[in-house]
């Protein structure tokens, strides 16, 4: 019997809500949201104001110097109690100075800056990344009462433009021997993509310590009766990396300005499936593992976001996201840091 040590898994529709931030209004929609996941998960009062502050100031933030400004609010059960994360993203201008944006009373007009201190002030974890003619991507993490919790794997999913349940699913799993993740792409989207996607991760998350071309073979069969989809599992024991995919999910180790693609073999899960195969990788030190489905570009270049793989998981998640990805399509994105 494997002992998984820590589990992770793609928020339910209901712990999770995007919203774009186009005008002034936005800021109240993003304050009542986050008011209303806190008292589900029953913050207290004061908590419950700081999140609040937190997120109109990001909001305010988004209207006033970004373009086309994106944010989630959602429920993390990564860990021994729930708490809430808040993700925006955007498709630019950037910011020269991440570190001084962070600062409390730091303002630069006509840039994003403006209660960016505040933020990281009031929430537990809190980190920004920026690229000049880029987006920009912040996540802030907040908890009932305050405490220090280093996050290893982190998966980001946004539904197409008019759906509520994402067809894409992630799942990871850190047992004695590793952590194996799992990304899933429903065929189409909506709520039958979701629920082929979710039995795909939920057949892998049953066994993560076995090989990878296994645990593909048996998301194939599980999800046979469904739409089908594609899935891309991934195993990290230290510097050994361990990949096998079935259809269109990218796999990439990132290190400083590199990108080594990983080898999935062509097919859809549950329907279609060659010879599935599992191939072998060593990560530099400091790499991160990517899985992507093509809601996201592969035309993203490494050397355009310089350091991403050195920061926190959903952090490179979320630039990748702003800088990649497309609303004409589920978008799904997992990350691992060995």
């Amino acid at each position: 019997m494997v002992t998984v040590n820590r589990s992770l898994t793609a928020q339910a529709p209901g712990d999770l809500r995007w919203l774009r931030v186009e005008d002034p209004s936005s800021a109240a929609a993003c304050r009542g949201a986050a008011l209303a996941l806190a008292a589900r998960l029953g913050f207290p009062a004061h908590r419950g104001d700081e999140l609040a502050l937190a997120v109109t100031e990001a909001a305010s933030n988004l209207h006033k110097y970004a373009r086309e400004g994106s944010m989630l609010l959602r429920i993390t059960r990564d860990g021994d109690r729930p708490g809430i994360e808040l993700v925006t993203i955007d498709a630019g201008p950037g910011l020269r100075d991440t570190g001084a944006a962070l600062r409390d009373g730091h303002s630069t007009s006509g840039t994003l800056g403006i209660g960016l201190g505040a933020i990281n002030r009031l929430a537990d974890f809190c980190d920004l990344y920026s690229v000049p003619g880029h987006g920009t991507a912040l996540v802030a993490r907040f908890w009932p009462a305050p405490r220090s919790y280093a996050v290893r794997q982190a998966g980001l999913v946004r539904p197409i433009a008019g759906e509520t349940d994402c067809g894409d699913v992630f799942g990871a799993a850190e047992t004695e021997a590793g952590v194996t993740g799992v990304l899933c792409d429903g065929l189409g989207h909506g709520p039958l993509a979701a629920t082929a996607a979710a039995q795909g991760v939920a057949a892998v998350l049953e066994d993560p310590a076995a090989e990878p071309a296994a645990l593909v073979e048996r998301a194939h069969r599980r999800i046979a009766g469904t739409r089908g989809g594609a899935i891309g599992v991934v195993q990290v024991a230290g510097e050994v990396i361990r990949f096998a995919g079935l259809g269109n999910i990218a796999a990439v180790i990132l290190a400083d300005g590199t990108r080594r693609s990983m080898l999935s073999v062509p097919g859809i899960a549950g329907h279609q499936a060659r010879t599935i195969r599992q191939f072998e990788y060593t990560a530099p030190r400091g790499a991160a593992i990517i899985l992507h489905s093509d809601g996201i570009s592969t035309r993203w270049e490494p050397g355009a976001l310089p350091g991403l793989n050195a920061r926190d998981p959903l952090v490179i998640a979320a630039a990748l996201l702003a800088e990649a990805g497309t609303r004409r399509d589920d978008a799904g994105v997992l990350v691992l840091k060995p």
